[in-house]
């Protein structure tokens, strides 16, 4: 089972608003997750990025991997390096 971190997109349409998620990779974009740890939302000025750090350090160290955007939000929040 391949475990991802990524991201659920919510919210309506032309106002989105994402929640980081940790899913299998078999399962669709806003479908079923184990975990969610986090959200984004772009919509508001500036950008509001909330993550649980000790869930995300738990997950990578349990080998699951995010994705390119989820490690560039990641960075921007400081959670990993």
């Amino acid at each position: 089972m391949a475990v991802k971190i990524r991201l659920r997109r919510m919210g309506a349409k032309k106002a989105p608003f994402y929640r980081i998620v940790v899913a299998d990779s078999r399962f669709p974009r806003d479908g079923r997750f184990i975990e969610e740890i986090g959200y984004y939302d772009p919509t508001k000025d500036p950008v509001v990025i909330k993550v649980d750090e000790e869930k995300v350090q738990q997950w990578i160290a349990n080998g699951a991997q995010p994705t390119d955007t989820v490690r560039a939000l990641l960075k921007k929040a400081g959670t990993i390096k």
